[in-house]
């Protein structure tokens, strides 16, 4: 039986994964939502939330250079924190939130395809499911690579979005701008944070990167500032574009840039929206067998996961699950507050990978990619205040 998975990604494939993941499906939504807090600077709030973000990210960077294994999360907090049982119990926090948010996802994704192809929810969500948790299975290099071609179409789309907010009338709101209001750009921020995870996925595919000291951090500090630029170019496309009243209520905003600014159907997004939902689904999908594979070497319940597929190099039986968990999650559960769930089960992940870095840096300063003992501390904070105020919209 095969225990080990096969070495095959590169930098530039694993950053398009990164790019795939954060981007997802959430940007072609949550511009108006921004807007509708932070007004005409949106844009201020999405480079905020990239600010609040980046130290968490960092913190992985330096702990997927100490510890470059599947199970990310879970190996930092049982190494850090030194509480294996807390490692396998974040693990199957990341399992679960990829699941849920997958299953979320496609079926937002199945939503506007049959909005546009007019296919029906039910078959076309185990069709789909059943098909990328397929390409999973053949390979990871199949898997990134589908992927990176999903990220490339989604960028085009977010390219054509701001290109058409360029070209179009600036409306009255962005020419003679209202005093900015610190306490909406800030609640923008707290939504917008939302928009940046997925830089966390990047370091569970560990095991299947060459050289994974250099190549781990480089793709998450490259994703997000690709994220960031995309997230900040699109918003001041929308809010140059289009007028606030509409734009805050719109459940398809770019669209509504795209109708503004050069008129006609804005079909085609609904099709690029979809291809952003699949990629975001596949890219769960591949990210939680790993997290399960990982997990199946650290725990004697979970070592049936623990298998590589001796011709794909994959793990199978996890990706079959996962596959499984997903197509019927999306058929089964409520979508409405999946994405909160998931969001307050990464914040609470946050908190401890900032925590055990912080542990570690004090026992083992040593490390082939470090970072200051602010950037985890500022983590910590930050991951905390945004868990309250997520836990407090719950509420």
């Amino acid at each position: 039986m095969a225990e080990i998975l096969k070495r095959r990604i590169g930098l530039g494939l694993l950053t398009a994964y990164g790019v795939g993941v954060i981007v997802g499906a959430g940007i072609y939504v949550l511009v108006g939502a921004v807007a509708a807090q932070a007004g005409i600077w949106a844009p201020i709030s999405f480079v905020l939330a990239g600010i609040v973000a980046a130290p968490t990210a960092l913190s992985y960077a330096e702990f997927s250079t100490r510890l470059p294994e599947a199970a990310g999360e879970a190996a930092f907090v049982a190494k850090g924190l030194q509480a294996p049982w807390l490692g396998t119990l974040v693990g199957l926090a990341i399992v679960l939130a990829g699941a849920v948010s997958a299953a979320a996802v496609l079926r937002g994704g199945v939503g506007y395809l049959g909005a546009v192809t007019g296919l029906p929810m039910g078959p076309s969500v185990v069709v789909i499911g059943v098909a990328l948790a397929a390409v999973a299975v053949i390979g990871v290099l199949e898997s990134l690579a589908l992927a990176a071609l999903f990220t490339v179409v989604e960028i085009l789309g977010l390219g054509m979005v701001v290109f058409a907010g360029f070209n179009a009338v600036p409306v009255a709101d962005f020419e003679m701008p209202a005093e900015i209001v610190w306490s909406g750009v800030t609640a923008g921020a707290v939504l917008a944070f939302f928009a940046f995870i997925g830089f966390e996925d990047i370091v569970n595919m560990a095991e299947e990167v060459r050289t994974p000291e250099r190549t781990l951090p480089q793709a998450i500090v490259l994703s997000l500032v690709i994220a960031s630029l995309l997230y900040g170019l699109v918003s001041w496309a929308a809010v140059r574009a289009v007028p606030l009243d509409q734009l805050s209520v719109s459940e398809q905003p770019l669209a509504l840039v795209w109708q503004v600014g050069q008129g006609g159907s804005a079909t085609f997004l609904s099709l690029i929206a979809a291809v952003a939902a699949l990629n975001g689904v596949l890219a769960q999908i591949v990210m939680a067998s790993r997290v399960l594979f990982g997990l199946g070497r650290r725990s004697v319940w979970l070592s049936g996961f623990h298998h590589a597929h001796p011709r794909f190099g994959t793990p199978v039986r996890a990706t079959m699950l996962i596959g499984v968990a997903v197509v019927g999650g999306a058929l089964a559960l409520p979508v409405a507050d999946l994405a909160g769930v998931t969001s307050m089960l990464l914040l609470s992940v946050f908190v401890l990978v900032n925590g055990a870095l912080i542990m570690m840096k004090r026992r083992v300063p040593e490390a082939a990619f470090r970072v200051p003992m602010a950037v985890p501390v500022f983590g910590l904070v930050a991951a905390l205040a945004a868990l309250g105020v997520s836990v407090g919209g719950m509420g």
